[in-house]
């Protein structure tokens, strides 16, 4: 069976997104350029890692990681990540509303599950084979897939700020039992990978 993994990148007082998320602030109120610096101004000195981020064989991601509007679809908008997406391969995007695939350059096509967490799941062990699901967020869906002890490897990717309020991560989780396997730091970031403990 595929490894489920999850990388999130957040705040030391565990949270991964602002309030207010709109088109022309993504991440937040108070977010932009903060969780995520290292990726852009230390690419080269993280490398590791942002290369593991992208190299599952299926993602599967909430609506709002997709797009900041809600209700019906505006078929005009694919997505923040422009002609090519990181993703190189299938994403499957919970949402209540359907829609057509999207495919995109570079291997990307983002498909629409209307069915719930299990059929998102389902989808992305098949169109994964041997390699391994990412759950790509937001929070709320990485909560769920935490809940359900569906996630085998969390990698936190915690930047050295407190934002107070926003998004949270682990909030409805429960207790869980996990293992340090890795950590590492560099100036803009610290890189720490747990894998669940079995039960």
């Amino acid at each position: 069976m595929s490894k489920v993994t999850c990388d999130m990148a957040m705040s030391i007082d565990g949270y991964v997104a602002g309030f207010n998320q709109r088109f022309d602030a993504p991440f937040g109120d108070g977010v932009e350029g903060v969780l995520h610096r290292w990726m852009f101004e230390a690419a080269e000195e993280n490398a590791d890692e942002l290369r593991r981020i992208t190299e599952a064989g299926a993602y599967i991601m909430g609506r709002n990681m997709f797009t900041p509007g809600r209700g019906e679809w505006d078929p005009e908008w694919t997505g923040w990540w422009g002609a090519e997406p990181p993703y190189h391969g299938p994403v499957f995007v919970l949402t209540h509303f359907p829609r057509e695939s999207v495919e995109k350059e570079g291997g990307t096509t983002f498909h629409f599950v209307t069915g719930g967490m299990g059929e998102a799941f389902e989808r992305a062990k098949a169109a994964a084979g041997d390699r391994s699901i990412s759950i790509t967020g937001g929070a709320a869906t990485v909560n769920q897939f935490l809940a359900a002890g569906l996630i085998d490897e969390l990698r936190l990717h915690v930047a050295p700020v407190m934002l107070g309020q926003g998004e949270r991560l682990f909030d409805g989780v429960g207790r869980t039992e996990w293992q340090v396997v890795e950590a590492r730091h560099t100036g803009f970031v610290t890189h720490v990978t747990y894998a669940r403990t079995p039960a």
